[in-house]
């Protein structure tokens, strides 16, 4: 049977249109999925900074453990937790604070940061040009009360 046609006006395969679709939405699919997967893997890492900062100030508020000890026991942490990039050595402040209407009380602040790269989306970003964001600084603090005098 032959195809219809009318004057002036020629009709067209639609064969391979779907190929066509694939080849313009898998590069955008595939993007936001390395996107997700970066960010998944970032959250991660600074979940594990958050909780490497209280346990620094866990072993900061007990009696006789130096500083040394809290950076041991904050770098261990990363370590077990396979953040194994070199970071900052963390920070640790004994300090006072005031209350409202009551005495001041002691307490510790442990600040830890990471280097943190994103693994997917800082090659692509290379191939456009690169971006100022391919490295950012995951950082977290945690604050606990001294119960004991201020440590060293």
């Amino acid at each position: 049977m032959a195809a219809i046609t009318q004057p002036g006006r020629r009709w067209s395969s639609e064969r391979g249109a779907e190929l066509l679709e694939l080849a313009i939405a898998l590069p955008i699919l595939m993007l936001i999925i390395g996107g997700v997967v970066d960010f998944a893997i970032m959250f991660q890492r600074y979940e594990v900074v958050t909780n490497a900062a209280r346990e620094g100030a866990r072993v900061a508020v007990l009696p006789d453990f130096a500083t040394a000890d809290i950076q041991n026991r904050v770098n261990s942490y990363l370590a077990a937790s396979g953040l194994t990039d070199v970071a900052p050595a963390p920070l640790v402040a004994y300090t006072s604070e005031a209350t409202p209407g009551g005495p001041s009380i002691d307490v510790v602040t442990v600040t830890v940061q990471y280097p943190h790269q994103f693994l997917l989306l800082t090659p692509l970003a290379a191939l456009v040009g690169g971006g100022p964001h391919a490295n950012i600084m995951l950082k977290a603090a945690s604050t606990m009360r001294l119960e004991i005098a201020a440590g060293p």
